[in-house]
């Protein structure tokens, strides 16, 4: 009898996502140009997992959306596999954001992209399986304010974040904040280049050496909790700007195009991950940001995403910080 209790489960799994050796073929084609091995068992686990978000994607793809979606690095994963290994596991208090931020009352671009106007933006880098986004936010944003200031861009450490600024409410690879992180650097005196504290992806014991601080913070400013004008203003006339935003399981999968989302969250509460806003344009009248991630040049637009801007899409208005050198 338990035998063919066990049968009857093992038929409708197989029946609720039946599998083709085109699926396969997809599969193991993905599986090299990822170089993923995996035992047995795992083969057909992660078989089943990237079939049901290669269907996914190919449904989103087919429907009249502003963004695609295709496979990437994680597309055997389960979208609560990615969260724990990726996105804030501890809740940020974004509300902490006091809003100190003074408008140019310049009139800003139309249009502008940090990437073009000089050598401002270090080049995309990757977490790995840590939830540091929010200290490559950081270094992505006091990178490009200290380029600017003296026209020299130096990519600056990560891991000296990861592992000494949790004393400013941070939490290594468990989330933290760029404004908190840059009130870690201004307080610390410095943060290391990346060359002299390379990147482990891990909790580690904090090296930091101050004789080797290669930037400094002066003063940190905290953007109105959801003033997107302010946003635009900052990034407009002065400068990139740390922000974060509630990421939800189609933005795993985002390809190009103007992300949009009616799932995602836009609360200070919700959002889970940090990146960098280095411009922003408008694509067939739809407004968005340019904004940098930290997941690797093989994900989205080369490690960028385009994101749509004017409706605190995802909570991305709600903690958005730079710091002044």
């Amino acid at each position: 009898m338990l035998n063919i209790v066990i049968l009857l489960i093992l038929t409708c799994t197989t029946a609720a996502f039946p599998l083709s050796e085109q699926d396969e073929f997809h599969f193991k084609s993905w599986m090299a140009q990822y170089n993923k091995e995996y035992t047995l068992k795992e083969y057909y686990e992660r078989l089943q997992i990237f079939t049901e978000n290669k269907r996914r994607i190919d449904k989103h793809n087919e429907g009249n959306h502003s963004f695609t979606m295709a496979l990437n690095q994680f597309s055997d994963m389960t979208f609560s596999e990615f969260r724990s290994a990726f996105l804030w596991t501890v809740p940020q208090n974004c509300s902490a954001t006091k809003g100190n931020y003074i408008s140019s009352n310049q009139p800003y671009p139309d249009s502008i992209d940090w990437r073009k106007k000089g050598n401002y933006v270090t080049k995309v880098k990757n977490q790995g399986n840590c939830g540091s986004c929010w200290t490559f936010s950081t270094t992505g944003c006091l990178e490009s304010v200290t380029a600017i200031a003296t026209g020299k861009l130096t990519p600056l450490s990560e891991q000296q974040l990861v592992d000494c600024a949790q004393a400013f409410n941070n939490h290594g690879c468990n989330g933290g904040l760029p404004s908190q992180a840059f009130e870690y650097i201004k307080y610390n005196k410095g943060i290391m280049t990346e060359e002299d504290y390379p990147y482990t992806a891990s909790d580690d014991p904090c090296m930091y050496e101050p004789s080797l601080a290669a930037a400094f913070v002066k003063d940190v400013i905290n953007i109105t909790e959801n003033d997107e004008m302010g946003m635009v203003d900052a990034v407009g006339t002065r400068n990139p700007v740390s922000l974060a935003f509630d990421v939800t399981s189609d933005f795993m999968s985002y390809h190009q195009g103007v992300y949009t989302s009616t799932e995602c969250r836009n609360t200070p509460d919700k959002v889970n991950h940090a990146v960098l806003a280095v411009g922003y344009g408008t694509e067939n009248g739809l407004p968005y940001w340019i904004v940098k991630n930290s997941w690797g040049s093989r994900w989205g637009m080369n490690g960028y995403f385009l994101i749509e801007r004017g409706k605190n899409m995802c909570g991305l208005a709600t903690c958005a910080s730079f710091p002044v050198v």
